[in-house]
């Protein structure tokens, strides 16, 4: 079967829509708010121009759709953590963190937990294998990777609820 015809709609200072049809010929559209944001919306199969629903999501809760939707992203290539018995999660440091402002290597993270953070992403972009003398910044999603224990850990130092 072939992948379903995406049509793609710029939204001047909104974002991007994507709209396609599914098999049953059911109308979707995603809209990528310029935010990170997504809205999902599905329209009724007896009329394809009527919303029958409409999700909006945050960046956070988009990427655990797409972790949902396509494990390991369907990359064979990609090494499987959990077969290593290891764990990625990403772990968002608030607004109001201890270690806002403050350097990665003061966590001590990886010398407590065995835990690294392997990337940072920010609203200006990702930041692979960052240093100890990272800055953290309130909003900052770390990439951490550890044992299922360790990244407990790491988000315990970490603040996160």
């Amino acid at each position: 079967m072939s992948a379903p015809r995406m049509s793609t709609t710029p939204l001047p200072g909104i974002g991007v829509r994507y709209d396609f049809s599914t098999r049953e010929h059911r109308h979707l559209s995603v809209i990528a708010h310029r935010d990170g944001s997504r809205t999902l919306n599905a329209y009724r199969a007896d009329d394809p121009d009527a919303c029958a629903l409409a999700l909006h999501l945050s960046e956070t809760e988009t990427a655990s759709l797409i972790d949902a939707l396509m494990p390991e992203h369907h990359n064979p290539g990609l090494l499987s953590t959990i077969d290593l018995g290891l764990v990625a999660e990403r772990i968002e440091l608030g607004s109001a963190s201890r270690w806002n402002g403050r350097l990665l290597g003061d966590t001590r993270m990886r010398t407590e937990t065995g835990a690294s953070v392997v990337a940072v992403l920010r609203r200006s972009g990702a930041v692979p294998s960052p240093a100890p003398d990272f800055r953290l910044a309130g909003g900052d999603v770390l990439i951490v990777i550890g044992t299922r224990e360790g990244v407990d850990a790491a988000a315990a130092i970490l603040g996160r609820e």
